[in-house]
């Protein structure tokens, strides 16, 4: 499996979640994996090192960009 991690990616755990969901989507990638259950809705953070061992399949591949911003105001001077 590859080692690369991206912001979208829906993997499966070994484990199940206590919802009964085993599905997950990464928010957040860096030093820490921040991911939220599919089933519940439950956040949680691991370290890469965790992560990696955890997981058991990635099912779809995330785009690897950020979310989007939202649109730029412009200023008026006063």
């Amino acid at each position: 499996m590859p080692e690369e991690i991206h912001v979208g990616d829906v993997i499966r755990t070994k484990k199940k979640h206590p919802c009964g969901s085993d599905q997950w989507t990464v928010t957040r990638n860096g030093a820490d994996i921040k991911m939220k259950c599919e089933g519940c809705g439950r956040v949680v953070m691991l370290d890469r090192e965790t992560f990696l061992r955890r997981r058991k399949a990635l099912l779809v591949r995330g785009t690897g960009d950020t979310f989007p911003l939202p649109p730029a105001t412009e200023l008026s001077e006063p």
